[in-house]
């Protein structure tokens, strides 16, 4: 008996919101877990404690079954066992039933009706990881970090997180009203949407002077794909600049969840050279795995800042971990999320997947960002009211242990330019209000320009985002992901 399998990445589940710190995503490489190396773990186990405690489960169902105040199913009381046997290993493990595992699956393909929310659960409670771009959530306002607490005015305490997803779902068009506490200013907000079908833009872009800016919102199917023609549509574009050409690049990873192991491996190779980009480790030694770039540069060795903040995570979290460690970029805006695993998806006959956590990452410095993130090159918050607090793995229960790993300190960066010491680390005082739509507040980005001309050798304008010119790659659709492949 073999599984099929796929490697995960991400904080959240997509369920018409999305669910979970990672986005769950198939990833490209898969593991594999013969009947020989789970019969070599289970004979270690005591079998005469193991058969007691299964017949202690036995008798506790029989206990509920007959004295639960209404009926119970078996279904139930052992859907109920498996969510808890999976769920309270650590915050990104997780059974799926089969309508749970195929809802992820339509998610998955990218066009879902809902609100455009990453959501997770945290200590009985569901806590927004991030809004998507574009959608009902983002534009109405709703934060990372927010807890949600009703749904059309009605409590969902007490709800499982997919019972809570399944209430914000419907058809598109219909009314839903969303009660949320801001941890930040504990303040209780309500807000009124209307769900739509979602189409997520994987890839936005537009050229800043001379510069390419592109921002990444999730790592799915085809994203280095879509990356690489808004990036040849971005220097074509520059040629009938004054400039005539490019002189920088920046990569927008804020708020983007992670997703696909094997997009985040190839966004890297597309700008770094050579050396090692990522590997993971395991229980298993012969599941242990390195990925190296392939001598491949897009840009020709054009400067880079990458933005980051508290909703980067994971496949995000392996881009800016490798192109930091290479010397390949500047990571310029908050510490990221933290979520330094992997998961595998394995689905179960027709009754389900488990997905399950199955290995930590490292970085070509071969540092463990468990529980940690990456340490921005240059600290820049979003808000002048941004008080430092934040939603991140660390933050999470019973997460995964940071160990094994480079323990030493960082090195510090001699290369990053001497305009990083007159950056303000937060925006004055009569800053317009942060919208992402409007590159004009989007202070993080100004100061990007900033460097990454500088960087280039090039005196800035000011102020630089007023010369922006959007250039949009074709809608992107994310396809149906394939099928996990069998080995």
């Amino acid at each position: 008996m073999k599984f099929r399998t796929g490697l995960l990445l991400g904080t959240a589940f997509l369920a018409g919101l999305a669910v979970g710190p990672g986005a769950l995503r198939l990833v490209g490489s898969a593991g594999t877990f013969p009947t020989a190396a789970i019969a070599r773990d289970v004979s270690h186990d005591n079998s005469a404690e193991t058969v007691r405690l299964l017949t202690l489960l036995g008798t506790v169902m029989d206990v509920v079954k007959a004295e639960y105040v209404h009926p119970v199913s078996d279904k139930d009381l052992i859907n109920n066992a498996l969510d808890g046997m999976v769920g309270e290993l650590d915050p990104h493990s997780s059974y799926m039933t089969a309508a749970q595992f195929k809802d992820m699956q339509t998610e998955i393909s990218g066009k879902f009706g809902g609100l455009g929310l990453q959501v997770q659960a945290e200590s009985g409670h569901v806590r927004v990881v991030s809004p998507i771009d574009g959608t009902p959530a983002a534009r109405a306002g709703i934060q990372t970090g927010d807890f949600i607490t009703m749904v059309d005015h009605k409590s969902i305490d007490g709800l499982t997180l997919d019972q809570a997803v399944r209430k914000m779902r419907g058809d598109p068009g219909t009314s839903i009203s969303l009660t949320v506490v801001r941890p930040k200013t504990g303040k209780t907000l309500t807000f009124d949407m209307k769900r739509e079908i979602v189409h997520v833009q994987i890839v936005r872009s537009a050229l800043y002077g001379s510069t390419a800016y592109i921002r990444l919102t999730e790592f799915d199917d085809d994203l280095e794909s879509a990356m690489h023609t808004a990036f040849d549509k971005l220097k074509a574009e520059a040629a009938k600049s004054p400039a005539h050409k490019l002189t920088g690049v920046i990569l927008d990873l804020r708020s983007n969840p992670g997703g696909k192991l094997d997009q985040a491996i190839a966004v890297s190779d597309d700008f770094i050279k050579e050396g090692e980009i990522v590997s993971i480790r395991g229980r298993h030694p012969e599941n242990n795995q390195r990925w190296d770039a392939r001598g491949t540069d897009i840009t020709n060795g054009l400067p880079i800042v990458v933005l980051t903040n508290g909703g980067s995570a994971s496949a995000s979290e392996i881009v800016a971990g490798a192109l930091k460690d290479h010397r390949r970029a500047v990571i310029l805006g908050e510490k990221t999320f933290g979520k330094g695993s992997v998961q595998t998806l394995i689905p179960i006959g027709d009754q389900g997947a488990v997905r399950l956590t199955t290995a930590r990452y490292y970085t070509p410095s071969g540092r463990s960002i468990q529980g940690l993130g990456i340490t921005p090159d240059i600290a820049v918050a979003e808000t002048k009211d941004d008080d430092g607090y934040g939603y991140r793995e660390a933050d999470l229960s019973h997460i995964l242990t940071n160990v094994g790993g480079n323990r030493t300190a960082e090195t510090p960066r001699t290369d990053i330019p001497e305009i990083s010491k007159s950056i303000p680390k937060a925006p004055p005082a009569d800053w317009p209000k942060f919208d992402l739509t409007k590159p004009a507040t989007d202070f993080q980005l100004q100061q990007a320009i900033k460097v990454v001309n500088a960087m280039a050798g090039i005196s800035n304008p000011a102020p630089a985002v007023e010369q922006a010119t959007e250039v949009k790659a074709p809608p992107y659709d994310k396809k149906p992901a394939p099928p996990a492949p069998t080995h």
